[in-house]
């Protein structure tokens, strides 16, 4: 990471993680003690919650009722632990994110941020089921000056459209991983670009039993994606993936 070039706007994140455990305290009015606590155990009681609770013909349920402040902390937490992944993440958006950008499953909004910083952007649509997570990076977008190019929603309209769409560890959460795909190509401008990561996989020790798996669903989910976009080349070593429409 030494040798690359990292943008001005993007010099906080590497200091501080975009203020993310000021945030979090000031938000969720807790002491730091406190808050260190919740980060260290928040993966586990996730995958204890997961576990006890998901079930996939309810999966929005569980990630807008069901996680409420745990998720906040079990995302922080990653975040936080992989930095230098999460950096090369935010790279590639500074990359290719342009014009109108919805980020899709935004979580803490660490990619939302990114981009509304980005003076080539000219706004984001940052959309997330949990309640507390969109109450989150509202506040996060007023403490850093960014309200009037972050809107958040909970739902977007087929009527919508983006010169970007970035979505980061989500599409393993959902049902139909494939659906989601085409509705992305259907609000996707035709000279727009598409920033995706995916893990479908449940983890050595099952601690991500919310993430789907199943041989046939992640096989269509492949046939999909390759028979609509084409990749798009990018320099960093990591998971996440660029596209564009096929024309």
């Amino acid at each position: 990471m030494n040798t690359i070039s990292v943008p001005p706007f993007l010099k906080s994140y590497w200091k501080d993680s975009f203020n993310l455990k000021q945030h979090l305290q000031e938000f969720l009015n807790s002491d730091e003690k406190t808050l260190e606590t919740k980060l260290k155990n928040g993966q586990e009681q996730m995958t204890k919650l997961g576990n006890k609770d998901f079930d996939w013909e309810k999966s929005a349920v569980f990630y807008r009722d069901k996680v409420g402040e745990l998720y906040l902390f079990e995302l922080a937490a990653w975040h936080l632990k992989s930095y230098e992944y999460i950096e090369s993440t935010l790279l590639l958006i500074t990359d290719h994110a342009q014009g109108r950008v919805l980020d899709f499953g935004g979580g803490i909004g660490t990619h939302t941020i990114a981009a509304a910083l980005c003076p080539q952007v000219k706004e984001v649509i940052y959309c997330d089921l949990n309640p507390i997570s969109c109450d989150f990076v509202r506040y996060r977008a007023e403490q850093l000056g960014l309200s009037n190019k972050i809107i958040i929603s909970e739902e977007i309209s087929p009527k919508e459209t983006f010169d970007t769409i970035i979505s980061f560890d989500v599409l393993e959460h959902l049902p139909d991983p494939s659906q989601q795909l085409l509705e992305f190509h259907q609000i996707l401008q035709p000279e727009g670009k598409v920033i995706l990561n995916w893990y479908f996989f449940k983890g050595f020790n099952q601690e991500h039993p919310f993430h789907i798996d199943d041989p046939q669903v992640v096989n269509t989910f492949f046939q999909t994606i390759q028979s609509n976009f084409i990749e798009v080349f990018h320099p960093y070593l990591i998971t996440a993936r660029c596209y564009r429409k096929w024309r």
